[in-house]
């Protein structure tokens, strides 16, 4: 059993950064992945990043490439999205996923607001 808990979001205007945590608590493995996905009102959730607890896998969508970047500290067992050149288009309430074993985790999501 993994519990995820996102934090960071907020308002921020058009080319502007925030930068989201998740973290992770209960039983993780190295080959485990941690994933940002985004979902915004009548779109369907969209993956947007992951990467693996060991750093071998990272992934990112190419709405993101180049402006995001994913990281993670195994000392905290947290999961960063670091987010530069906010669009109004990234506005979105972004969920941390951990892939453990076969068995999907979701946080209960945190809201990014971008402004124009």
């Amino acid at each position: 059993q993994v519990q995820l808990v996102e934090s960071g979001g907020g308002l921020v205007q058009a080319g502007g950064s925030l930068r989201l945590s998740c973290a992770a608590s209960g039983r993780t493995f190295s080959n485990d992945l941690m994933g940002w996905f985004r979902q915004s009102p009548g779109k369907e959730r969209e993956f947007v990043a992951h990467i693996s607890w060991s750093g071998g896998t990272l992934y990112y969508a190419d709405s993101v490439k180049g402006r995001f970047t994913i990281s993670r500290d195994i000392a905290k067992n947290t999961v960063y999205l670091q987010m530069n050149s906010l669009k109004p288009e990234d506005t979105a309430v972004y969920l941390c996923q951990a892939t453990s074993r076969g068995n999907v985790y979701w946080g209960q999501g945190t809201q990014v607001t971008v402004s124009s």
